[in-house]
């Protein structure tokens, strides 16, 4: 009794129902004696019992692991058997234009090299054969960054590494090797690219297939002062924006800070109304909302004050119009104020200085005091890819490499150096140039017009052909009716020219989007492996019949030009998502279903199962204990 008070003291009725339990079993066991007590130690069937469970468990944890190899051999360390490329060397006493050159090994396969780490790099990369190339990769980062997410990281939705993957891990896939420096120079005659790594000096690095995807640099449209702007390209630009938010609020919590000077600190302005600079002021509203409102007072956040200055007429104008609309009454909701037909003249490090056209033409001009500006408007070329346009005259274009319909730089007679991403643009086929040939080629010998049925099957031919008209080219034969003006059911010269004109009108520049320059990394991946098939074919005996097969199939891919298949755009707009799948069909949603949709879509396209798993834990986290506040 005494030890039952004991226990029912420390442990309450808990301990005192398991006293009684032991001693009821201990009673029984003296009674029926020891061998009832060694038969009850195992009542009868327990033992396959116990079998069973051991044998499902021990399937089901070989099932896990053999599912955990195979979807992550090539990225869970614990399953990585491969060694790494080996380091590269200096040739022996051999220099060009006064710089050393790297030795490049005699393996009898051509040497690739890639500049850039962006999307249409990696693209690149891991459609790659292994061993099908002497891949080296050369970037200033060492690692890819999942651009769409760089505005949720800018106010802590996502940790900074969850938006990264390791560059060296993606080259290793390919056996290829990696150099962390900056390409400043190129020799297209002698093949090699001059490049340099801050004070370790520069070395040239042959090459026999060079692919340039060094991506762009904003554009400033002849405004001063963008040294006190921000940019959101590399997860620097998110850190600085970041420690610049939080470092805002703090000065504002001082006693000693005036409230006008509070109310500049408190304005945050956006130039650019696309989707980085939408999409931020959408996680800024969000991080103001859902996080700040716990930790600072309701009269430091009525001081707040964001304000987006675009130069058309509606924001997210690369999307249909309906969505720039939806965009510009949810933003209202969130008293987000959206400035359109503006342009930025100056800004200094306390204002900023634009005008707005108004629609009788008349330029007004303001002044707007500010605490924080971030820059997101248009790209250009980067220092390298202007050079390259410099030694080419048949590069025109002021903005982007100009490449043909597979990816191949124009201007260069063999064909070798590739362009790819923001820093490229196709050159797609103005018809009308052709139209005599077309039309012949589309009627009859014996007749001057084109028939219905002819003109179906020269839709065909030519969308073969021109991939990247096919969808304007097969608009026409929905709207036969419509270019046959004399309606004798026939198109003439006159209406063929009109029919041109309408596809020459709608191909425009794809956009800078990362889709864009995954799809044709891609693309060029394949290319680049048809190629070393067909290269190491021509050594081979064409009578073997899977060798013939696999040749056939080559030339295929080789041959076919690139072709850009919309999937949609996304844009993330605080609690509400929009999307442009194109000709006209769009998705728009205010609520947190949008957002998950959205996120759910970004967490799909992920380039590693690693960042998938750093996503769901960090949008937990979030969920759970709202944003990190702190400044580092």
């Amino acid at each position: 009794m005494l030890g039952a008070a004991r226990i029912g003291g420390r442990r309450g009725v808990f301990g005192r129902r398991q006293l009684e339990r032991c001693q009821r079993f201990g009673r029984q066991q003296l009674s029926t004696g020891s061998s009832t007590l060694a038969s009850s130690a195992m009542p009868k069937g327990s033992y396959w019992r116990f079998a069973r469970r051991l044998g499902a468990w021990t399937a089901g944890s070989a099932a896990l692991a053999t599912a955990a190899y195979f979807v992550g051999r090539d990225e869970i360390e614990v399953f990585d058997q491969v060694e790494p490329a080996e380091e590269l060397r200096l040739a022996a006493d051999k220099t060009h234009r006064g710089y050393p050159v790297v030795e490049t090994p005699a393996t009898g396969r051509e040497r690739l090299v890639v500049l850039g780490s962006g999307w249409g790099a990696v693209s690149v990369l891991k459609t790659l054969d292994r061993g099908a190339y002497d891949v080296t990769v050369v970037s200033p980062d060492n690692y890819f960054i999942f651009t769409p997410l760089l505005p949720s990281a800018t106010v802590g939705t996502v940790e900074f590494r969850s938006v990264l993957e390791g560059i060296r891990r993606i080259t290793k896939r390919v056996g290829g090797a990696y150099v962390e420096a900056t390409a400043v120079d190129v020799d297209l005659e002698a093949k090699c690219v001059l490049v340099e790594h801050g004070g370790a000096g520069r070395v040239w690095l042959p090459y026999d297939r060079l692919v340039v995807g060094v991506g762009a640099q904003s554009i400033t449209h002849g405004a001063t002062g963008l040294e006190y702007c921000h940019k959101l390209k590399t997860i620097l630009d998110a850190r600085s924006i970041r420690q610049h938010i939080m470092a805002n609020f703090e000065r504002v919590m001082l006693p000693t800070t005036p409230d006008a000077e509070k109310r500049r600190l408190l304005t945050f302005v956006v130039c650019g109304g696309g989707p980085t600079g939408c999409e931020f002021a959408a996680e800024l509203h969000d991080f103001l909302a859902e996080d700040l409102r716990h930790y600072f007072p309701q009269s430091v956040r009525d001081m707040v004050h964001v304000v987006i200055i675009q130069s058309r007429d509606h924001i997210l104008n690369m999307m249909d119009s309906v969505i720039g609309e939806f965009a510009e009454r949810e933003f209202a909701r969130r008293s987000i104020d959206v400035v359109t037909n503006a342009r930025v003249q100056a800004v200094t490090d306390t204002t900023l200085r634009y005008t707005t056209r108004a629609a009788d033409g008349t330029v007004t001009e303001h002044e707007l005091p500010q605490g924080f500006v971030l820059w997101s408007t248009g790209v250009a070329l980067t220092p390298f890819t202007q050079l390259l346009c410099d030694r080419l005259p048949a590069q025109q274009n002021h903005r982007a490499i100009t490449v043909d319909a597979h990816l191949r730089v124009k201007g260069i007679a063999d064909g070798s150096v590739y362009a790819l991403g923001d820093c490229a643009t196709v050159e797609f086929p103005q018809l009308l140039e052709h139209i005599g040939e077309l039309f012949d080629s589309a009627h009859s010998t014996d007749t001057t017009e084109i028939s219905r049925a002819e003109f179906s099957a020269f839709v065909r031919r030519t969308a073969a052909q021109y991939p990247s008209a096919a969808s304007h080219l097969q608009s026409l034969e929905h709207n036969f009716d419509h270019f046959d003006t004399n309606a004798n059911g026939t198109i003439d010269r006159g209406e063929f020219r009109n029919m041109l004109e309408f596809v020459d009108r709608k191909l425009t520049a794809l956009p800078a989007l990362a889709q864009v320059a995954s799809q044709e990394g891609v693309f060029l991946g394949n290319a680049l492996n048809a190629e070393a098939v067909l290269r190491a074919g021509t050594r081979q005996s064409d009578d073997d019949a899977s060798v013939a097969r696999r040749l056939r199939m080559a030339r295929a891919v080789a041959s076919t030009p690139f072709s850009y298949h919309h999937r949609g755009t996304l844009a993330y707009l605080g609690r509400a998502a929009a999307a442009d799948f194109g000709e006209g069909t769009t998705y728009k949603g205010s609520n947190l279903a949008a957002k998950y949709l959205w996120r759910s879509v970004y967490w799909s396209q992920q380039v590693s199962l690693r960042t998938r798993f750093l996503l769901s834990m960090d949008w937990c986290k979030e969920l759970l204990f709202g944003r990190d506040l702190s400044k580092f």
